[in-house]
């Protein structure tokens, strides 16, 4: 066979797939992605929120940008991370403290996903939806701090700070107040938080190295909530924290998150106070 005529097979039989990819739409870029979503964004955020939704998607861009990976995780969990922060009125990236965009790398797929984790901030927003809501607190608790506490029928606690060089990190607390005169404590060690965040698929990156303290008394809130009344955005949220939600439209919301097997990787930056022990 002659060179041109073995050219002209080879043209021949590459030209349906070579016509296929032409006529194959391009993928729009992240950033396209994001801004398709602005109706869809606009329409599932809350009423006390309309308007939000040019910021929100703002937000989102900017983490994509700012945290190692996010940009290279799947459009399908990605919006759905961003979806039910919008339908919970949350907003979501590290400025607010209200809920975090973190990407994890899915073995069984073999892919980046979005990994929806709340915030300290975000717990106490969401806690405050609740009409029975009257009043919640979390704090850490230090060695030279008068501090007391007694579970039971005749429960109470007492936390006097010290003024002046308060020490270490003994204790963390949480604690709920409401209208029709409950209330409710829950008290936790620095062990007791560690074991939680061991736990926990985000425990070397995002909040827990960025924000350790907001995070432990999130962990006491979570703790807490479990004794207490919860509005239906509240459950929503705790149901949906640490997971991975891969439909973005309405109902999504409320079908049963995935909590994958994920894991950080090597080429995420660590920051926070434990960076440099790292």
């Amino acid at each position: 066979m002659s060179t041109d005529l073995a050219e002209r097979v080879a043209r021949r039989a590459t030209a349906p797939a070579d016509q296929a990819a032409q006529q194959r739409p391009a993928q729009p870029s992240l950033v396209q992605f994001v801004r398709q979503m602005g109706p869809e964004i606009a329409r599932a955020l809350p009423a006390h929120m309309s308007g939000a939704a040019d910021r929100i998607a703002r937000i989102a861009l900017t983490d994509r940008n700012r945290v190692p990976n996010l940009a290279k995780a799947t459009r399908d969990s990605f919006a759905g991370a961003l979806m039910t922060c919008t339908q919970l009125g949350l907003e979501p990236g590290g400025v607010s403290g209200e809920a975090y965009l973190l990407p994890f790398w899915n073995k069984k797929i073999g892919q980046h996903e979005v990994q929806l984790v709340l915030g300290y901030q975000g717990m106490i927003k969401l806690f405050w939806q609740h009409p029975l809501a009257a009043g919640l607190d979390a704090r850490e608790v230090r060695e030279n701090d008068e501090f007391d506490y007694e579970y039971g029928l005749d429960a109470y606690l007492r936390h006097k700070p010290a003024r002046h060089n308060r020490g270490q990190v003994t204790e963390y607390y949480a604690l709920a107040r409401l209208s029709n005169g409950g209330s409710a404590f829950v008290v936790m060690s620095p062990e007791d938080v560690e074991d939680i965040r061991r736990r926990s698929k985000a425990k070397d990156s995002g909040p827990w190295q960025t924000d350790y303290h907001a995070m432990a008394k999130k962990t006491g809130i979570r703790q807490l909530f479990k004794l207490l009344p919860k509005s239906p955005e509240l459950a929503r949220a705790v149901a949906h924290d640490e997971s991975v939600r891969r439909d973005a439209s309405a109902d999504g919301i409320d079908a049963v998150p995935d909590f994958i097997e994920g894991e950080t990787v090597e080429d995420e930056q660590r920051t926070g106070p434990d960076a440099a022990a790292a």
